[in-house]
């Protein structure tokens, strides 16, 4: 493959259904073909495609960039075959659609096909979304939810022109998808260009398929930068205002140097329709995942097998730590390389490789950025200090990267009674009105850990809440085992306690 595959390639990604409620995955129910050209396609060169350079503040139209990258822009038609079986929603129906025992059921009987015992034939659904060439010789990116479960998948231009594709490979944590056509000729493309420019206000342009009535083209700004709408463990989209309805899913947002600077993935919408937010993949991620897939089929990402939370304001209190950035060890993976490189539960992860870790997507996100078996050097915050780890990263099983743990609820008040137990320290009762109901601490919990000291009995839980009274910390941190896993809660010192 060529250089020009993609603009850059330097780093693996940072970041399929998004949650449903109050946002939509933007596949198209039916239409045809993008773009709505007519006749036959003008020769085409090899080159990436680009638009005039125009004022980013205020242009003075998009005909010539639309112009210059629509012939690469393509409608992805995607059809499944049904499974047989009697018709659906619980009602036995002949071929000919008549429920059994209809009056008109008899006019069908005896008659070629109708078989009213038989099963109902097998049908071919159709879903259909946009996508874009990025190269010559046929790539094409798409969503990962445009594509998956398809039969057959197929890629239509703006002439008319149908060609069945190759899956490549996909990728669900990102949602993206590469696949392939075979044509004689070279095909038009476009190119990634660079997302991290991008600001806030700056013009875009998005262009795909809406509800199957051809190519559509609509302009709008960034509206902000590194959303996290919760659909998956890399969220780090670009939320723009330009009109992004049910079929642009996997089309590219152009910049107005007519470089892709995102793939259109999710709207958010109260009622089904556009309301001016939508959210595109940024080309930085997109282009590295893409380029993992035309190499391997699918991604590899580095491992640390940790599970980590938020560390709130009481968190850092507790651990007499100055502001809240970072990702709090609520449990580390047996035999994991976090266990191996000496990583606790307990332990705050400030930085690596040097880039500071301001809450745990972004610990996901850096582990994610390397391979597999890399070292990467952690500076976390144990016992009021740095200190400072080196792992080797493993490869997860599942593709996992590093569990995210439920925050505790914030809360006001004490109150538990405590028991001994063989398994340590029991919590046996919960004040219903206490900071401890709150924080969602049950009868049965186990407190492993007041303060990082572990704790066997009632007596030394009390001896170490003492210890931070004596300290004049004002609250006090719990590591907890519950039934679904550990997690630290911080527990607010009592006005005049």
């Amino acid at each position: 493959m060529s250089e020009d595959f993609f603009t850059k390639i330097k780093n693996k990604p940072s970041a399929k259904d998004v949650k449903t409620f109050g946002l939509a995955a933007s596949l198209a129910a039916a239409g045809v073909l993008a773009f709505g050209l007519t006749g036959q396609p003008a020769p085409v060169s090899a080159a990436p495609l680009s638009a005039p350079s125009m004022t980013q503040q205020r242009p003075g139209g998009f005909a010539d960039l639309v112009e210059e990258v629509s012939p690469a822009v393509v409608s992805i038609r995607v059809s499944q075959l049904a499974a047989k079986g009697p018709a659906q929603n619980g009602t036995q129906r002949s071929q000919r659609g008549i429920p059994k025992g209809h009056p008109l059921e008899r006019f069908f009987r005896n008659r070629p096909g109708s078989g009213q015992d038989q099963q109902q034939p097998r049908r071919r659904g159709v879903s259909q979304g946009s996508g874009f060439v990025i190269s010559a010789d046929g790539y094409v990116v798409t969503n990962n939810h445009v594509v998956e479960g398809g039969d057959e998948i197929t890629v239509v231009w703006s002439d008319g022109t149908e060609r069945v594709a190759t899956l490549i490979g996909t990728d669900k944590k990102t949602d993206l998808a590469l696949i392939r056509v075979e044509a004689k000729e070279d095909l038009p493309y476009v190119a990634f260009g660079s997302s991290d420019g991008l600001r806030v206000g700056d013009w875009v342009v998005a262009v795909g398929n809406p509800f199957g009535l051809g190519g559509t083209v609509t302009a709008g700004i960034v509206s902000a930068r590194g959303r996290d709408i919760g659909a998956g463990p890399y969220d780090d989209f670009i939320q723009i205002d330009a009109s992004i309805n049910r079929g642009n899913s996997g089309g590219p947002t152009f910049g107005l140097d007519g470089q892709v600077v995102g793939v259109t993935a999710a709207i958010y919408t109260p009622s089904g329709g556009n309301v001016g937010i939508g959210f595109a993949i940024p080309s930085e991620l997109a282009q590295n995942v893409i380029a993992e897939l035309k190499e391997n089929g699918s991604v590899e990402r580095g491992w640390l097998g940790v599970g980590i939370q938020p560390v709130s304001p009481e968190i850092a209190e507790s651990l007499a730590l100055e502001g809240t950035k970072g990702a709090l060890v609520a449990n580390v993976a047996e035999d994991s390389p976090a266990e191996r490189a000496g990583l606790q539960s307990g332990d705050i992860i400030r930085t690596i490789n040097g880039v500071q870790m301001d809450e745990p997507k972004s610990v996901s996100r850096a582990v994610a950025d390397l391979d597999p078996d890399a070292e990467a050097k952690l500076s976390v915050w144990r016992d009021g200090k740095s200190k400072q780890l080196t792992v080797k990263l493993g490869r997860a099983p599942d593709d996992q990267v590093a569990a995210l743990e439920p925050a505790p609820t914030d809360l006001d008040e004490l109150g538990l009674a405590l028991a001994s137990s063989e398994e340590g320290v029991t919590i046996s009762g919960v004040d219903p009105s206490s900071q401890a109901a709150e924080k969602g601490l049950r009868p049965g919990d186990i407190i492993v850990k007041v303060a990082g000291k572990e704790v066997s009995s009632p007596k030394d839980v009390s001896r170490e809440i003492n210890r931070i009274r004596e300290e004049d910390r004002k609250a006090v941190l719990l590591l907890v085992k519950k039934e679904n896993g550990q997690r630290f809660v911080a527990l607010r010192k009592e006005e005049g306690k």
